[in-house]
């Protein structure tokens, strides 16, 4: 299958890319592996992970997801063939991008993955009172101590994404290869600026949320399917006018390329400009084959264009 490179580097991709949320969370570590086996065995070679995932979870502190993710690497003795993307700035423990976090914060996930490196490197969210030029600066550090091959941002602006190229720019830094937000059928805010952006200044987009925490899969389609999962709280957002055309729309052109709803909402993003792939998590080995079907899917420009005009943001959403 066709790679696609993380921005200007010289990493590149499968066009999807496994989330490593569920790690230790939902999946515990025997299911972890077998889906992290099942996905490099499908050809998949990316995984995103955060120092905070999955603190949230009761009984969780944080750091559970990449310490899995490390016994993994442990346990099949080989590092090279896959891409380890994490993130800094979330989690309680190691908040903010400030300089002293970012390089704290990073040997905290070099330990925890039992790696000497980190593939692409990523702050977690934007804080404003935070100059570009202070966490640019220590992404830059990273880099040249050969600790990180590519850094990225998750959750900017277009405001603070461009400050940032121009940032690296100003003091010949390294540069955000990737931008990470939250993209799908149902939020499709990046259309209006950050897309763009992007696309000008050669920037690949990794969307999370790429399935809208599961309702793209079709299996969220009245108030009482809300009970089938840990994610079920979220679906109210979904379940309205907009949202069941958006499935029926999945439902018609699943049909006719003979797939899943999860695997067409997958390909559209992949479609998009310059995706490089969405992030999707899987917590069965059966989960993680039908992700890896989106990858074989083409859509028509009816398709898309049908996708699309169901999906088209409205006032309200």
């Amino acid at each position: 299958m066709q790679k696609r490179a993380l921005g200007r580097s010289d990493i590149n991709i499968t066009p999807l890319m496994l989330g490593g949320n569920v790690f230790g969370w939902t999946a515990d570590e025997a299911t972890s592996f077998a889906v992290l086996d099942a996905f490099v065995a499908a050809g998949g070679n990316a995984i995103d992970t955060a120092d905070v995932y999955s603190a949230w979870a009761s009984g969780h502190q944080g750091g559970e997801s990449e310490t899995v993710l490390g016994a993994w690497l442990k346990r099949r003795g080989r590092r090279d063939d896959v891409i380890i993307a994490t993130k800094v700035g979330m989690w309680p423990k190691r908040l903010g991008i400030g300089r002293a976090n970012i390089i704290a914060a990073c040997e905290d996930s070099l330990h925890r993955l039992g790696t000497d490196y980190i593939d692409l490197y990523q702050l977690h969210r934007d804080d404003a009172a935070t100059p570009a030029e202070e966490f640019m600066g220590a992404l830059d550090e990273l880099v040249r101590a050969g600790k990180v091959r590519a850094v990225g941002a998750s959750n900017f602006t277009a405001a603070r994404l461009e400050a940032a190229l121009g940032a690296s720019d100003a003091k010949s830094h390294v540069r955000f290869e990737t931008l990470q937000p939250e993209y799908h059928l149902l939020k499709r805010d990046i259309e209006a600026d950050l897309m763009a952006l992007c696309v000008r200044s050669g920037v690949s987009i990794i969307p999370y949320y790429g399935l809208a925490s599961g309702f793209l899969t079709g299996k969220y389609r009245s108030a009482a399917d809300k009970a089938k999962s840990a994610r079920g709280a979220r679906m109210d957002m979904y379940l309205n006018e907009r949202g069941f055309g958006v499935l029926a729309a999945l439902d018609a052109v699943a049909a006719r390329q003979n797939a899943t709803c999860a695997q067409i909402a997958l390909a559209w993003i992949m479609a998009k400009p310059a995706i490089a792939a969405p992030i999707a998590s899987a917590t069965s080995v059966a989960q993680l084959n039908e992700l890896m079907g989106a990858l074989r899917i083409a859509l028509t420009g009816e398709d898309i264009a049908a996708l699309d005009a169901a999906g088209a943001p409205t006032a309200q959403s």
